[in-house]
């Protein structure tokens, strides 16, 4: 749409608001706001109790760990950037947001994203060196190199979308910009635009395929190498010893990139527009909902971790956890 069929005031920011998901019937909103209630609760209890449960036991205290606090920690945050919102949106009918509000958290929705790909490729780096070079594993998975990496991820992710959200930014806007989504994603904020939206939708794509395939093509690269030194391995003891080590950090990568899956069918098929935002909300809140699920069910060191904070006096307490 051309932009001179806006009617917003240059001398003022236009308001955003959020439509939320259009069919539902009022009541079925309170119904819409418990479930995200509860899985909001689920994250943020489950990705707190790994977080105190890998610092306060010294036996956590190793590289793989270390990358797991940052990916519970991204969980919490990118959760926290989207949720409040719509569950403010779901009870009381909250759906106006302010220009500012409505950017910053469309750049940290997007930023911790990013960064959760780069942790789980900086995750599938250290099983590499764990499993395919293990006499360089003390020499190469230190701590500052380990900091180094964990703040490469961040800080890259979190460059990665300031050009789309400042040109964004610079798009016309009537005074009051409908936005047809839960919060303010950045694909649904420009096609909220009366300017031409094909550049920035361009853009948006592009960044969206650097941060989606290409971390998943170098963790798919270094699964390849670990299974061929899996498959060297002659003992049936020592490979499954191997892959046990690799699969609660395959199993989060599945899960993350199956709802980037779905968010991408639910974009583009021929399906009504509750389908569209929905499918994005689900990529929004799936993998943060099931992580501290995979690291506790299948982690024996995670879950005793938690379970000798939460029995001090029980009969595992003098227990040990696995090296």
């Amino acid at each position: 749409m051309d932009a001179t069929a806006c009617n917003g005031s240059k001398a003022s920011p236009p308001i955003f608001y959020l439509v939320g998901i259009p069919s539902p019937q009022e009541f079925l909103f309170l119904l819409v706001f418990f479930i995200f209630l509860f899985l909001y609760l689920l994250i943020l209890v489950g990705n707190t109790l790994i977080l105190v449960a890998v610092v306060a036991e010294p036996r956590l205290h190793k590289p793989m760990y270390f990358f797991l606090i940052n990916l519970s920690t991204l969980d919490i945050l990118s959760t926290t950037t989207t949720v409040p919102k719509m569950l403010s949106l779901f009870l009381i009918g909250d759906h106006f947001f302010s220009f500012p509000a409505c950017f910053l958290q469309m750049y940290l929705f997007h930023g911790l994203n990013c960064a959760e790909a780069f942790t789980l490729v900086v995750m599938a780096y250290d099983r590499y060196v764990a499993i395919c070079r293990p006499l360089h594993y003390p020499v190469h998975v230190t701590a500052q190199n380990n900091a180094a990496l964990a703040a490469s991820a961040w800080l890259t992710a979190l460059l990665l979308p300031i050009a789309a959200v400042v040109q964004t930014s610079q798009m016309a806007f009537n005074n009051i910009a409908h936005i047809y989504h839960c919060f303010c994603d950045h694909l649904a904020v420009v096609q909220a635009s009366c300017s031409d939206t094909a550049p920035q939708t361009f853009m948006g794509f592009c960044i969206a395929m650097v941060v989606s395939f290409l971390p998943l093509l170098l963790v798919l690269l270094s699964y390849a190498h670990i299974l061929a030194s899996v498959l060297r391995i002659r003992s049936r003891e020592g490979r499954s010893k191997a892959f046990s080590t690799c699969s609660s950090h395959l199993l989060v990568v599945g899960t993350y990139y199956s709802s980037i899956a779905i968010a991408y069918v639910a974009y583009r098929a021929d399906l009504p527009l509750d389908f569209h935002i929905m499918g994005n909300v689900v990529f929004a809140i799936l993998t943060p909902v099931l992580n501290p699920l995979i690291y506790t069910l299948r982690n024996k060191d995670v879950k005793a971790a938690i379970t000798k904070m939460a029995c001090p006096q029980g009969p595992g307490h003098s227990g040990a956890l696995d090296p």
